[in-house]
């Protein structure tokens, strides 16, 4: 699944999992709806290996927890404070780091995690943390295009849409007003 061109979600991973999530013709459409395709969406991203099994349960997890990401990249849109609940589900997600020592001396790891799936969400949620509280928080916006709910990182000051695709949504549907309008005069 290509990242569309929309500014961030390359960088973070986070960004693009709230992104799968969008509306067509007014329709909510899943794009995570099948567990073989969120373990083919993590593996393409490097947070799990290609073989990873993910079950319906695992999927709903990933599926529940990007819920909660677009509720908190909402509130920092908006510069709200975030429900409790999805602020929660992050936290529960991270994995702090752990001190190992063995025949080379102490190093810090990452806390093992269950299975593969939940070190996929701990890496998710230590990167919806750099993007939420990271220098390039502040160019967090959603798309401005009529039915869009994705999110994208500002290139420049004037950039009010995710993608091309819905600036040409927008810039089409006002040509045909005004051309409605000047065959109504």
């Amino acid at each position: 699944m290509s990242d569309g061109g929309i500014p961030g979600e390359r960088r973070f991973p986070a960004l693009a999992l709230v992104n799968t999530r969008v509306q067509r013709s007014g329709v909510s459409e899943d794009l995570l709806a099948d567990p073989t395709v969120i373990r083919d969406w993590l593996a393409d991203r490097g947070l799990i290996s290609a073989d990873a099994r993910v079950d319906e349960t695992e999927a709903a997890a990933v599926r529940a927890f990007r819920e909660s990401l677009r509720a908190l990249l909402t509130a920092r849109e908006s510069r709200r404070v975030p429900p409790p609940a999805d602020l929660t589900a992050l936290n529960a997600a991270l994995t702090a780091p752990a001190l190992v020592w063995d025949g080379g001396g102490p190093r810090r790891v990452r806390r093992p995690v269950p299975d593969e799936v939940q070190g996929a969400l701990a890496d998710l949620a230590a990167n919806a943390v750099d993007l939420l509280s990271g220098e390039e928080a502040a160019s967090l916006a959603s798309c401005s295009a009529h039915g869009c709910i994705r999110f994208f990182l500002r290139t420049h000051a004037a950039r009010q849409w995710c993608s091309n695709r819905c600036g040409d949504r927008v810039r089409a549907a006002r040509h045909y007003a005004r051309r409605r309008s000047a065959a109504g005069s």
